[in-house]
């Protein structure tokens, strides 16, 4: 059932993880829930906060007024700064009814009812995996936003249920707002994926991680499954995609210890383009986390005709449903194994990637922004 609004609302958004050439999961839902939202509810006007200078791109219609608050909020202490005192006024100037917060931080220092999105509690369950003061400030203030939360958004049913169960917040408080998937995700013909191969991993087949390089994406046992997986002596490589951001001792110590590890392609970040054809033109995406609120890799893998090894832990059985091997993120041996079977098994093949057809139908971002629209129409019934 779709409630209508029948007032004018101001509503402030926090959008300083909207980054030109930059965006990754949270920039990412940013972008298309609000491209939407903002198009299709023209009788509403949005404020963007941006903690720097904007890009056009991000203006999606005439009724969003940009705003670049001081300072640039990229470490703790200017986290606190940012949300606690500019925001905070910010909201009072602009008259704000309503502030939407997609990356789940939200400001203890006003009455203005706010709409987290917090996509998922790695940082509860994992906090070694973080730098000390980012661990610190997570666990400090995500339960007191909760608390302060009107409603509370989260992108899978395991969030939710997380959610309550760490924090003691009611299910009813909490909706669930799917991620969707690009619609530039889409399967190649053979000629671009001959073309990709030559490109990026010297013409052979190969396995794909798409993502941060963060511990939690579980890279180390990647690279432990892909060197047990080469024992047979097959051509093929492990492509890399994403950002060396967040690399590690463990990390650097699996990949180093590789016998095989002039197979292992890091690409860096890709352009649009070069994600969508690198994606396709895999064997399979391999994404082992083993800690994930969504997992969004899945399903474009999924809408590309590419058949998908994915841990069976936290969200991922939830995304990928019946459609991907699931495997233990922590036993080596089982996910080489999966990369044995994918490879080799053809009738296994068609079989994930048919299934995988199926499942990615019901994650669009057409319905991530309705739903998303519902939680604000809901906070000001």
């Amino acid at each position: 059932m779709t409630i209508i609004l029948k007032c004018k609302l101001n509503i402030a958004v926090n959008t300083r993880l909207l980054l030109h050439n930059k965006l990754e999961g949270i920039g990412r839902f940013s972008f298309e829930t609000l491209k939407r939202i903002t198009r299709n509810h023209p009788e509403h006007q949005f404020i963007f906060f941006f903690d720097r200078p904007w890009h056009e791109e991000f203006i999606f219609s005439d009724t969003i007024t940009p705003v670049a608050l001081f300072p640039q909020a990229r470490h703790p202490f200017l986290w606190y700064w940012w949300f606690e005192f500019s925001v905070a006024a910010a909201l009072e100037k602009y008259k704000a009814d309503i502030f939407l917060s997609p990356d789940g931080y939200l400001s203890l220092s006003t009455d203005v009812p706010q709409i987290p999105v917090i996509h998922d509690l790695n940082f509860e369950h994992y906090p070694q995996d973080l730098p000390y003061l980012y661990s610190k400030y997570y666990r400090h203030y995500f339960p007191k936003y909760a608390k302060k939360a009107a409603r509370i958004a989260t992108v899978s049913e395991f969030s939710k249920k997380d959610i309550v169960q760490q924090y003691g917040i009611a299910a009813d408080k909490i909706d669930v707002v799917y991620n969707g998937c690009n619609e530039n995700f889409k399967p190649v013909t053979v000629e671009v994926k001959e073309e990709t191969k030559k490109k990026f991993s010297k013409a052979c087949p190969y396995f794909v991680y798409v993502g941060a390089q963060h511990q939690r994406k579980n890279l180390q046992n990647l690279f432990r499954a892909f060197d047990e997986y080469k024992m047979d002596g097959s051509n093929y490589k492990l492509l890399i995609s994403g950002q060396k951001k967040w690399w590690t001792s463990e990390m650097e110590e699996a990949y180093s210890g590789m016998q095989h590890k002039d197979d292992v392609i890091f690409t860096g970040r890709l352009s649009e383009e070069d994600l969508v054809n690198v994606l396709a033109s895999a064997e399979a995406l391999v994404y082992i986390s083993y800690f994930e609120g969504f997992g969004i890799p899945v399903v474009e893998a999924m809408r590309s005709n590419v058949p998908v090894i994915c841990a069976n832990a936290t969200s991922l059985p939830e995304i990928a449903g019946k459609a991907a091997l699931l495997v233990n993120p922590f036993a080596v041996d089982e996910i080489a194994a999966a990369m044995k079977k994918v490879t080799t098994d053809e009738h296994l093949r068609n079989q994930l990637i048919r299934g995988g057809q199926e499942q990615s139908r019901q994650f669009t971002w057409d319905a991530s922004a309705d739903k998303l629209w519902q939680t604000i129409v809901k906070t000001k019934l």
